[in-house]
């Protein structure tokens, strides 16, 4: 499921400050899944890159802003799952002079991503996996940057820092850009749809998806963000959100309630069903009390697919963790 390029350009892009566009990847609706185009005078950045989908709306928002596909320097997914870096092979054959930087972890699956494709193959199917991100094509390996923890580039004069920050997967980083004091967060600062928005805040809440959340560790990169005081975070999910210290300890939260359900659960005969039940109850009345201006019913039905697959990275955890008591 996908929607297709519908209006203009301009219908699909948010313009930041800081010469940083938010453009909405097309990924299953509107305003799910966000990649980031980051411009110094005259050259550019791609941070996430959408499905093999996406390609048309970000060839298109390059064109709109009469930047030079010679001009796009760096490709920067922050982690492999298919709706950040699904996209990557298509959109280096049109950017002659891009490196596509990447964690060290993920840098194998960009190369050869038949092992990305078998995965997601055994969960989608052929039919539904083309159709939610296409074709995974490979990059070759001298088009690779591996970005180690602290990693910098050099944008055209504008500082990019490049830090390892698991939790949510190990092969994930975050892009502290110091002009715009904003971290690119991928999803390990959660996400927080536009539309449950209200005059309180963004809602944000966990994502857990299968296989790599760790809470200890995404405690610490939490900790690690706050050390740099930032001002704003550009989540893929969606959108910039700022007042960031209260966002962090509000996520911190819900990660101890996540893992205070699983626990809670783990032993049960209906474990999955009960956990996604405990979830989407406590969503809910996030939501509620926020005073959300949508139906609980539409909130309901926005959330559902996230907290199904919130619900089996945590059942992947609560395996993980008896293998190890074990």
């Amino acid at each position: 499921m996908r929607f297709g390029l519908i209006g203009s350009i301009t219908s699909r892009i948010i313009e930041l400050d800081y010469n940083i566009t938010c453009i909405d990847s097309g990924y299953i609706r509107p305003q799910l899944a966000a990649c980031y185009l980051i411009e110094q005078e005259g050259i550019a950045g791609i941070i996430e890159t959408g499905t093999a989908h996406s390609l048309e709306t970000i060839l298109g928002v390059l064109k709109y802003k009469n930047i030079a596909l010679e001009n796009v320097r760096y490709v920067m997914p922050t982690h492999v799952h298919l709706d950040h870096a699904g996209g990557a092979g298509h959109l280096m054959q049109h950017l002659p002079n891009a490196r596509l930087v990447i964690h060290p972890r993920g840098a194998r699956h960009m190369i050869d991503p038949s092992r990305l494709w078998a995965g997601a193959l055994a969960v989608y199917g052929e039919a539904a996996l083309g159709n939610l991100y296409g074709e995974l094509l490979p990059i070759a390996e001298e088009r690779i940057l591996i970005a180690e923890d602290e990693f910098e580039l050099d944008l055209n004069g504008r500082r990019l820092l490049f830090l390892d920050t698991p939790g949510h997967a190990y092969h994930h980083y975050s892009i502290y850009d110091a002009m715009s004091r904003g971290f690119f967060t991928g999803d390990t600062f959660g996400i927080a749809y536009r539309e449950l928005r209200s005059a309180q805040g963004p809602c944000l809440m966990p994502t857990t998806t299968p296989v790599q959340f760790d809470p200890g560790a995404w405690y610490q990169t939490l900790e690690r963000y706050l050390s740099y005081r930032p001002a704003r975070m550009y989540l893929t999910h969606y959108g910039m959100v700022e007042g960031v210290r209260g966002l962090a300890a509000e996520l911190r939260r819900d990660i101890e309630q996540y893992v205070r359900i699983a626990e809670r659960y783990a032993d049960t005969e209906e474990r999955y069903e009960l956990i996604k039940t405990a979830l989407m109850e406590l969503t809910l009345e996030k939501v509620k009390a926020m005073d959300c201006p949508l139906p609980a019913a539409a909130c309901k039905a926005m959330l559902q697919m996230d907290l199904e697959l919130n619900t089996q990275g945590l059942e992947v955890w609560l395996d993980r963790q008896g293998a190890a008591c074990g």
